[in-house]
């Protein structure tokens, strides 16, 4: 299972509450881009209109420049596959004000593409404080542990 590409920012920026496996609707050089490890999620997010689920500001351009055509839009709504069931379940906890759905990563699971995507709460300032603290500890544990 290869992993194209993360959203380290989300990981921090916010709580990560609940998570789901979704599949992403991509055209062929689409899919060959992602491979080649050139999609970007930052600032990307997930909106939930008529039933469905999007992919929004996610950046994937073309997999050769000169050879795509001339309307192509790398940062175009993208549909995430996920069941009713799962929709219905994020279209309930988007209408909270305080949560938002954004992806985590993507990666490959057989042959097929998939988006980690995750229900979240945003992080006060003084929550990321404390989280940069205690990676910074760990990280010196790391390192005395290392040294004995």
């Amino acid at each position: 299972m290869a992993n194209y590409t993360e959203n380290r920012k989300a990981r921090f920026n916010y709580e990560i509450l609940e998570k789901y496996e979704t599949g992403i609707e991509l055209l062929g050089t689409e899919v060959k881009s992602v491979r080649a490890g050139q999609m970007s999620l930052e600032g990307a997010f997930v909106i939930i209109r008529g039933g469905e689920a999007f992919l929004i500001n996610a950046n994937i351009p073309p997999y050769q420049p000169k050879n795509s055509p001339k309307d192509y839009d790398p940062l175009k709504n993208r549909k995430l596959l996920l069941t009713k069931k799962e929709i219905a379940e994020l279209a309930g906890s988007e209408k909270n004000k305080s949560l938002t759905i954004v992806p985590i990563s993507v990666y490959n699971k057989n042959r097929k593409i998939k988006v980690e995507i995750a229900l979240v709460k945003g992080k006060k300032k003084f929550d990321k404080r404390e989280t940069i603290k205690k990676r910074d500890t760990d990280r010196e544990i790391r390192r005395d542990f290392k040294e004995r």
